[in-house]
């Protein structure tokens, strides 16, 4: 099956600049239905007024991180299969266990590019 390229994606970064820099990725890659979020609780908030097809999120964010994020979705039963993608600057082998127990689809270490943002998403929504 297709990967439907305007499928909505949820990017949630508490950077400004890091969210724009998310975008373009996913825009060079085709994907042009992208909301943002500034933390966890602007993105739950968002993800319980709209359908999305992904979540990517940092996991160091204020007041809610991204690791908190992904456990409210997980334990709710309308969100917990939304796919779920954590970014951070720490490849920390405990981070990823917690990221892992936590539920999360993928995880993606910065700086990262369009080719590993594309190897990432393939794993988590197919091959475009």
């Amino acid at each position: 099956m297709a990967v439907n390229k305007d499928m909505p994606i949820l990017v949630v970064d508490d950077f400004n600049t890091m969210r724009r820099i998310v975008r373009s990725l996913l825009k060079q890659l085709g994907f042009n239905n992208v909301d943002e979020a500034v933390d966890g609780d602007d993105a739950f908030a968002k993800i319980t007024s709209k359908e999305y097809s992904l979540v990517l999120s940092d996991w160091n964010m204020e007041p809610k991180s991204g690791i908190e994020l992904l456990r409210d979705v997980r334990k709710n039963e309308q969100y917990k299969d939304i796919p779920f993608i954590l970014i951070t600057a720490e490849s920390k082998v405990e981070n990823i266990v917690e990221a892992k127990k936590a539920g999360v689809n993928q995880y993606i270490v910065k700086p990262f590019n369009a080719k590993t943002l594309k190897e990432k998403l393939s794993t988590v929504i197919g091959d475009f």
